[in-house]
């Protein structure tokens, strides 16, 4: 039996190795977008904290300052928050992207393994054909002989009588 070769196997190892490296850049963009959101989560603990301090300001013994810092910190963490969510829009897009090229990567992927599988089918029935072949070839000659037998053994007979 013959051996099967794609001839396009060359096409397909390329394709393997873009969406391993597809998988790859997924993964950073995806812990990008997590470390993103961990600031932004640690960014908004910090002004509820803020917040939580100046209702306990208000509720006691008044000090301006104190007041007018807190504020101002409530102020700069909003600001903060503001950047933060540009960052994980940013974050988000570059996922989307990453996720997207994925997609299509492994479309790629699997059509060339589609067209392998195909060429594999077609090989195996080719095989099927000309084994098939042989054999009627081999019956073909087989039968001649016996007749070929049988014909030299009449005539034996015959050239006896």
């Amino acid at each position: 039996m013959a051996r099967f070769r794609y001839s396009m196997q060359n096409i397909l190892n390329i394709k393997l190795k873009l969406e391993t490296q597809a998988k790859q850049e997924f993964s950073a963009a995806k812990a990008a977008l997590d470390e993103e959101e961990a600031r932004m989560q640690g960014l908004v603990e910090r002004k509820c904290g803020y917040e939580q301090e100046a209702e306990q300001l208000l509720s006691g013994k008044l000090n301006l300052r104190r007041i007018e810092e807190n504020k101002a910190a409530i102020r700069c963490m909003e600001d903060y928050i503001e950047r933060q969510q540009l960052n994980v829009d940013r974050a988000e897009k570059k996922l989307y992207e990453a996720t997207e090229r994925l997609k299509q990567v492994r479309i790629e992927r699997k059509t060339h393994e589609t067209l392998k599988d195909k060429a594999f089918e077609e090989f195996l029935m080719e095989e099927k054909r000309q084994e098939s072949k042989e054999i009627d070839q081999l019956t073909s000659y087989t039968y001649g002989q016996r007749m070929n037998m049988e014909n030299a053994e009449q005539q034996f007979a015959s050239v006896q009588a």
